[in-house]
């Protein structure tokens, strides 16, 4: 059976509410989708960690007593590279949101803040690389409608990759990007704002993520209406892609690092945001270049664990 294994965002800052996960439906064979929940729903699958839906209970594996465990999975190495698969009307709906993006997949290899992930290792101790490259993008004018199921995010990018538009890289993630006119059947704005998962695409194994542009319901996406580069909700995603670019390099297949509740690294920080400063009226805490960004922290594998800007 099709197992797939469920993540929570916690909830944003000063928000109250309970937290739940529910299983969504199967998407296609050999596809795990976890949503990353962020706002408030009325109950959770009784115990108060993450539902994991169908898939069977993992024993925790080899760790570090860092409040997070190696379940045995890889891990991706080398550096990673970041595409964008525009999906929808951004030309007209947000066109101001690309340089956003590619500014922060561009820049954020290197720094200390994306050095987080080189805490986390395989079963042989290889390190994450402190290594992103934004290695392209490419354009999808509602190949599979405005109302998208899990199974289309697969397909979207698998459009990308088999027409030639985008190459098949195994160390890869593919950000499938939705214009503000899109919806996501499982939950987008009400159970969550992104996912990241993995499936086969022509016999390679491929990581993939959903994040959709918020508009809709701004504030089930981000903690300020106002945002440092005037752009509200293209700075909400831009956190939220960092979400899972971190997740997607220390977890990608699933089975690598979670902790109990199932929480990945960057679950772990979530709404979290350490010391912050303000510009155009709005809290950043992270610049590249003259772009100033309101960015989760992540969760540090050492030292107990802890969540940082930095490492």
């Amino acid at each position: 059976m099709n197992s797939r294994r469920l993540t929570a965002l916690l909830l944003a800052a000063g928000l109250l509410g309970t937290l739940a996960v529910g299983s969504a439906a199967s998407a296609e064979p050999n596809e795990l989708a976890p949503k990353h929940v962020l706002k408030t729903f009325a109950s959770d699958n009784g115990n108060g960690n993450a539902d994991k839906g169908d898939a069977k209970p993992v024993k925790p594996g080899g760790g570090t007593n860092n409040g997070i465990s190696y379940h045995g999975g890889p891990v991706m190495l080398g550096t990673t590279h970041a595409y964008i698969i525009w999906y929808g009307n951004w030309s007209t709906l947000n066109p101001a949101a690309g340089p956003i993006f590619t500014d922060l997949l561009s820049g954020v290899g290197g720094l200390p803040y994306f050095n987080v992930n080189a805490t986390y290792f395989n079963g042989s101790n290889v390190k994450v690389s402190n290594s992103v490259s934004y290695a392209g993008f490419t354009t999808d004018n509602y190949s599979r409608g405005a109302s998208l199921s899990d199974a289309s995010i697969l397909g979207i990018t698998s459009d990308a990759i088999t027409s030639g538009r985008l190459p098949k890289d195994a160390n890869g993630v593919y950000f499938v990007l939705t214009s503000s006119d899109v919806g996501e059947t499982s939950g987008f704005l009400t159970q969550y704002c992104g996912w990241h998962t993995h499936g086969f695409v022509a016999g390679t194994d491929i990581k993939y993520s959903f994040v959709g542009d918020p508009s809709a319901n701004l504030s089930a996406c981000s903690v300020q209406s106002t945002s440092p580069n005037g752009n509200a909700a293209a700075d909400a995603m831009a956190s939220v892609i960092s979400h899972e670019l971190e997740e997607a390099v220390t977890d990608p297949d699933l089975n690598a690092w979670y902790d109990t509740r199932g929480y990945e690294n960057a679950d772990k920080c979530a709404w979290t945001f350490g010391t912050t400063s303000l510009a155009n009226g709005s809290k950043y805490n992270m610049t590249l270049g003259a772009r100033k960004f309101l960015i989760q922290q992540n969760w540090v594998n050492l030292s107990g664990g802890y969540c940082s800007m930095s490492y």
